[in-house]
């Protein structure tokens, strides 16, 4: 089954096309990376899938469903600039707040789901420090524990917007490796990236935007000079260099 469907979505902001006809169908037990230029509309894209953002047409299946059948089996990781760091939360309230879909709206976290948030910080090599304030961390420790609240959901589809930007090596690398471990367990994620020269090591697979689909699919497929320059244009003219000697 596939694990997302979007068929001739298209979104606009007053009146400025920000997709346009994009088509595209990502299986399930995949980690697919979406790159583009800045303004492509790849944050776009993923709030549009989640319905945070209104579309203008298109349709778009989930695990086989709407979004509203489907919704607790998403976790949704956010860019870190969309996040209120002074919020007063240390760490493992953090990740906890994952467990709230699984529980009934007025019951609060027991036992089972505190330890399971504790057990999600320490896969993020985060559990030292549980009782820190959210703002007292790092850019790479923030991320990390915002993946951990993603883990603490239990879900099956996972879309992260720029978890990359602004963080350690070592971060990256521990986030990359959890990734890839969710893959294999079966779990879908989808990220959106902006670095191209780690696009063939990190992702299964890519969808390229600039507003419209240029290529999707393996990564091999897409991840072609000749597509990289149609997307990026001017910004990468050495890639059109190499297209001309391909």
């Amino acid at each position: 089954m596939n694990a997302v469907e979007v068929k001739d979505l298209r979104v606009s902001y007053f009146g400025n096309e920000a997709l346009k006809k994009v088509d595209f169908t990502i299986s399930e037990g995949t980690l697919v990376g979406i790159i583009g230029p800045n303004g492509a509309g790849k944050s776009t894209l993923l709030k549009a899938i989640l319905n945070l953002i209104p579309k203008d047409s298109g349709e778009i299946n989930i695990l086989g469903s709407t979004l509203k059948e489907v919704r607790k089996r998403i976790a949704y990781v956010p860019q870190r600039s969309a996040i209120d760091w002074d919020f007063p939360i240390r760490v493992k309230e953090t990740v906890l707040i994952g467990t709230y879909p699984s529980i009934s709206l007025l019951k609060k976290p027991g036992r089972k789901e505190k330890e399971l948030a504790l057990k999600c910080l320490e896969k993020v090599d985060m559990l030292e420090f549980q009782d820190r304030q959210i703002g007292e961390l790092s850019g790479g420790q923030q991320q990390r524990v915002f993946l951990a609240r993603a883990l603490a959901q239990q879900t099956d589809l996972f879309l992260l917007d720029e978890p990359f930007v602004g963080i350690d090596v070592a971060s990256e690398e521990v986030i990359v490796r959890i990734l890839k471990e969710l893959r294999d367990e079966g779990k879908t994620i989808i990220v959106v990236h902006h670095d191209l020269s780690k696009a063939e090591k990190y992702f299964d697979e890519l969808l390229l935007l600039n507003k419209e689909l240029i290529s999707s699919g393996d990564v091999k497929e897409v991840f072609t000079p000749r597509n990289i320059a149609k997307a990026y244009g001017g910004q990468l003219s050495f890639l059109e260099e190499m297209v001309m000697t391909t």
